[in-house]
């Protein structure tokens, strides 16, 4: 370095950045006036750059406005398939964890309704209530997270409901994806319950098992039902995927069927008096197909559910008609509930039908010997993995097991039909078969999750989709 280079590099943090590209190009044959061209033209990008930060986004979050309309009918005009970017979340397909995106906020709450009865108004503005409510703030967040969980994964599934997509692959993106969102950790947290996928005749408890290569079709109608879980806090919510808009006076009907319910519902409100007022708006429907008028018929031997922990119908039903069940029944402060409707072109009465594929372990299961080692071994697997919460043929064949936290990659279960279908004779698992209408006939389903606070009552699971 010489001595006339020495001052020059002392000097050159405080010059403007004209001379400062001069003396980067020291050397160069270049008049001043390109240089300050040079010059302007870094500026401008650099005010560019700081432009696009300022709008960026949150942190790492990227806040969007949703776009993306589902391939499907079934849906309200609000709902998008990427809804979830208003939060950060990415798209098309998730990848946050919903934990992760709400960290240091508060879930969302879902709908807000008063107590149907009048008698129960003095609820909204009583101190004593309120109170009750905040000692369940920690309940109430871990209902909400899973909501949220819900409705993410569900809108994910909605954009990949097109024709001609397998029903074993839809069901598999839909369940990896509620694991991912959810964070899986065996029953501290994970799925509430297989996902089912029925056709149209087929009401309900329909999954692809193993090897059933059945494939969505234009004309098909078929009910989206599935759950997540928080420490045995289950969300159960359903909607109807249709493309061809001959059905929409059916699914109609069943989704203000729902909503009735919902509305109907509330603290020391009769049971039967929700079925009653559920029949009254499912009925008042009618659909034409091929020139036939088919009215709808509530599925008269389906129902709506309360919800315990880590037990998906927890003793009281709510009915969808008219004397469905004891007048004595009411609901109660502090229960949940699923409010789900059934309504069919058909006879509207279900039977058990086609391969099995749910199976649940009966909460109050009996302690029976078992002699067979491979029920023992079946039955180990699981307590564990599953508990009390349903699970499916798929689950057991998958290699973590059902649940990579508990089993790794080394839960698979093979040769296990013989004991399935022993520990199902001795009353340790129930199963549960498809169920179905007459064939030919059409059904469709709504259902929503809603929690009988002190104050109000809470559709947790509602969305701009449904």
């Amino acid at each position: 370095m010489t001595a006339e280079e020495e001052p020059k590099k002392e000097e050159s943090p405080s010059k403007p950045e004209e001379e400062e590209d001069d003396d980067n190009e020291e050397g160069e044959d270049e008049t001043e006036e390109a240089g300050a061209e040079g010059a302007a033209k870094k500026k401008k990008r650099k005010k560019k750059k700081k432009k696009k930060k300022k709008t960026g986004g949150v942190g790492a979050l990227q806040i969007k406005e949703p776009v993306t309309k589902p391939p499907h009918l079934g849906l309200k005009d609000t709902a998008f398939t990427d809804f979830a970017v208003k939060y950060g979340q990415t798209a098309p397909e998730p990848t946050i964890p919903v934990a992760d995106l709400f960290r240091g906020k508060q879930y969302p709450k879902g709908e807000i309704q008063p107590h149907l009865l009048e008698s129960q108004t003095y609820r909204e503005n009583s101190d004593e209530c309120r109170a009750r409510e905040r000692i369940q703030e920690d309940l109430y967040g871990k209902v909400r997270w899973g909501s949220e969980v819900h409705r993410q994964v569900r809108n994910y599934a909605q954009s990949l409901c097109k024709p001609g997509v397998k029903l074993a692959d839809l069901c598999r993106q839909l369940e990896n994806k509620n694991r991912e969102l959810v964070q899986e950790a065996g029953l501290e947290r994970g799925i509430g319950f297989p996902t089912g996928c029925s056709l149209n005749h087929v009401a309900a408890h329909y999954t692809p098992n193993p090897g059933d290569d059945t494939v969505l079709t234009y004309d098909d109608v078929m009910k989206i039902d599935f759950g997540v879980q928080i420490e045995g806090r289950i969300i159960d919510s359903a909607f109807t995927v249709s493309f061809n808009p001959r059905y929409d006076p059916l699914l109609e009907a069943v989704k203000c069927a729902t909503d009735e319910g919902i509305k109907q519902s509330g603290i020391d409100v009769r049971l039967c008096d929700i079925g009653e007022a559920i029949q009254e708006v499912m009925e008042s429907y009618e659909v034409e197909l091929d020139g036939t008028t088919f009215p709808v018929k509530c599925c008269r031997n389906l129902n709506g559910h309360s919800i315990a922990p880590y037990q998906i119908h927890a003793g009281k039903s709510v009915p969808i008609v008219k004397g469905g069940c004891e007048e004595s029944l009411k609901m109660e402060e502090g229960e949940i509930y699923a409010i789900e409707t059934f309504g069919s072109t058909g006879r509207g009465y279900v039977v058990e039908d086609m391969e099995c594929s749910h199976y649940m372990k009966n909460f109050h299961a009996p302690h029976v010997p078992l002699r067979m080692q491979s029920s023992k071994r079946l039955l180990s697997h699981i307590n564990k993995t599953f508990g009390t919460l349903a699970f499916c043929r798929r689950w057991l064949e998958r290699e973590d097991g059902g649940s990579a936290t508990i089993n790794g990659q080394n839960g698979k279960q093979t040769k296990y039909m013989g004991a399935l279908k022993n520990l199902c004779d001795v009353g340790i698992v129930q199963a549960y078969p498809p169920l179905c209408d007459v064939k030919g006939c059409y059904t469709a389903q709504y259902e929503h999750t809603i929690m009988m606070r002190p104050t109000c009552k809470e559709v947790v699971s509602r969305g701009d989709d449904y």
